[in-house]
């Protein structure tokens, strides 16, 4: 099943072209957790991709997650990490799908990403039942400004990519019973139409439910929080010469089965 958000209302999309509206819910995470017997739906609608909003509306921890593709952490220098590398976007950086990011300095840069959604919040979730706490996933740009990030040793992350609508998810939330093969799935970046990033999720060093069991050993998570699941190589500050985004550029961000994201930078 796919959610998406159109006119602060989440629908089942039935195609690429067309959805049913669920009335009654007023966010995601509540429509997930309600049986589909209780989903009161109305008439069939059209929508273009850039009438739809962000998933996820709102939360209160979005956690992301740096260096968890081997060949990332090789292009940025990075030791790899002996436990996830966790840092946060905070929540005013969310941004719908489909949206138009302005640049901040010299140096901004791509990170597409696969993003979870919690459903079942808790602490101390075993690797072994943290499938069933996961409401679905998203495709998520970690968008960062490189000078903020990198302007102290060691660097810190957090504020770097917290700009407005650094944080562009979406198109709409694919829950997991349409993802049995996600490590097979492939995330790909291309910015003016030109590749830039292409790897699959079975890359990643922290699988899904170990980062789940790990964040959750610290903190607890709740109902429609969001995990960055981090990103693989070929990001603009990973080339030589580097590369960084500058108004006007596309970048799209695709993940297999769980739809695109398209961003204007001004």
């Amino acid at each position: 099943m796919k959610i998406g958000m159109l006119k602060q209302q989440p629908f089942l999309i039935d195609s690429s072209t067309s959805g049913h509206i669920i009335t009654n819910y007023a966010t995601i995470p509540a429509a997930l957790q309600a049986t589909t017997a209780k989903w009161q739906l109305g008439t069939a609608q059209t929508f273009t991709p850039d009438q739809l909003t962000a998933p996820i509306p709102a939360t209160n921890q979005i956690f992301a997650i740096g260096m968890n593709f081997l060949d990332h952490s090789k292009e940025i220098h990075m030791e790899l990490p002996k436990v996830p590398s966790v840092f946060t976007k905070f929540s005013s950086s969310l941004a719908a799908p489909n949206t138009t990011v302005a640049t901040h300095g010299a140096q901004t840069d791509w990170e597409t990403e696969l993003v979870v959604v919690i459903g079942k919040g808790g602490r101390d979730i075993n690797v072994a039942q943290a499938a069933d706490h996961v409401a679905g996933y998203l495709v998520g740009e970690d968008l960062s400004d490189r000078e903020v990030q990198f302007a102290n040793t060691p660097p810190q992350f957090s504020l770097g990519k917290s700009f407005a609508n650094f944080a562009p998810i979406g198109p709409w939330l694919t829950t997991p019973d349409e993802m049995t093969a996600l490590d097979q799935a492939v995330i790909t970046t291309k910015v003016n139409g030109e590749i830039m990033q292409q790897a699959p999720l079975s890359q990643l060093i922290f699988t899904v439910p170990k980062l789940i069991s790990y964040l959750s050993s610290i903190v607890e998570l709740q109902p429609g929080n969001l995990i960055f699941t981090g990103t693989p190589s070929g990001t603009g500050v990973g080339h030589e010469p580097q590369i960084f985004l500058k108004p006007g550029d596309q970048v799209t961000g695709e993940i297999t089965g769980l739809g695109q994201l398209n961003l204007t930078m001004r």
